[in-house]
């Protein structure tokens, strides 16, 4: 299939990648740089997968404007890896192994429930009593004084809901799960302690984690840590403590200049913004179809959204697909239909899908 043909991939991860991105990685995946070989095959501790390495780390602090007391491992593992490493190497910060959760997710349950393996897990807030379709005031959060940190998940890839911003803790840290609105947006750093996310939604291939946390935080890790999620020992060793998945951080560094090509973080966001508008606009105007998140805190990355008729649920994933829209079917644990829309989803990919959307109810 050539690149005119490609589809528009509205999948929640593996995602999407920039087609400029696939066609360097194309060009270059026989002889890169001149070497005869792949970046796949050369050593990961060679002075020019290192550059590629250093240049990566620099255009990530660059983008989202990550301070210098902060430290980025380029780790492995997933979202669902550090679940463990985060309690791991934070619990031992308090009296006793604890830590607050913000559920509002399925992805904030999956970090409660590994985290108990650790120390205590504490629900602050859910809104698990809402169908995970809001996100809980935080005024009405019972946040402990004794834990060594407060975990949120940023946006929640299956039902569709985001926090609009950090929430204000004061000393406590702030762990942010941001797997999936990464560079969408700007975020600041400076009010986490750590933040990670798997690149697959929002930057590049599955295998690689990046782990962005405040060097003060390292250091303290249970006995029982493995070597590669300590991640004092990882900063010590360039996050090379084994070897590192190189091709997914050489195509996470190409995403990084792609974006910077772009205009950054701002013009990711205001694309962002844009895309998502137009996808809720036909909802909210629709009599087909709903949205059941609350509107204050509606993901701009991952558009849920349900036929009031489920009957037509079928036929409209299979119009949609030979349309050239895949995977818009919802997660199974949600059901509906999911729209997944980050940086690399051209605003044509959306125009063609709401213009889909409308001519599907027409038909309706």
């Amino acid at each position: 299939m050539s690149f005119d043909r490609r589809i528009y991939n509205f999948a929640a991860g593996p995602a999407t990648l920039p087609s400029e991105v696939l066609e360097q990685a194309r060009d270059e995946l026989l002889n890169w740089q001149g070497l005869g070989a792949s970046v796949m095959e050369i050593s990961h501790r060679s002075k020019e997968f290192m550059a590629v390495y250093e240049k990566t780390l620099a255009d990530l602090r660059e983008l989202m404007r990550i301070p210098n007391d902060y430290e980025i491992l380029l780790l492995q593992g997933g979202g669902i890896g550090q679940n463990a490493a985060i309690p791991m190497n934070l619990m031992p910060l308090a009296k006793k192994p604890k830590a607050d959760f913000v559920v509002t997710g399925i992805w904030s349950e999956k970090s409660v429930k590994e985290a108990q393996k650790y120390g205590e897990a504490h629900i602050a807030a859910s809104s698990q009593a809402q169908g995970f379709r809001s996100i809980p005031d935080q005024r009405t959060w019972t946040l402990s004084e004794d834990a060594a940190y407060v975990h949120i998940c940023a946006n929640e890839t299956i039902g569709g809901v985001e926090f609009a911003g950090f929430p204000k803790l004061g000393k406590t840290p702030l762990v942010a799960d941001i797997s999936s609105n990464i560079l969408s947006k700007a975020m600041n750093v400076s009010e986490c302690g750590v933040l990670f996310a798997g690149a697959q939604k929002n930057i590049g291939p599955a295998g690689v984690t990046i782990v962005i946390v405040r060097k003060d935080l390292m250091g303290h890790a249970m006995p029982i840590t493995p070597s590669i999620w300590d991640w004092a020992k990882e900063a010590a060793n360039q996050s090379m403590f084994n070897t590192p998945p190189t091709f997914p951080i050489y195509v996470s560094g190409l995403v990084f200049e792609w974006i910077k090509r772009q205009g950054g973080v701002e013009e990711m966001e205001r694309r962002s913004q844009l895309k998502s508008n137009m996808l809720y606009e036909l909802i909210d105007g629709s009599s087909l179809y709903e949205n059941r998140v609350d509107p204050m805190c509606r993901s701009r990355t991952n558009v849920t959204f349900f036929l009031k008729d489920e009957g037509l649920n079928a036929e409209f994933l299979e119009q949609s697909s030979a349309a050239g829209l895949a995977a818009l079917r919802g997660h199974k644990a949600a059901g509906g239909m999911r729209a997944s829309i980050y940086n690399a989803m051209p605003i044509a990919g959306v125009e063609t899908l709401v213009e889909f959307m409308r001519e599907f109810e027409r038909r309706a």
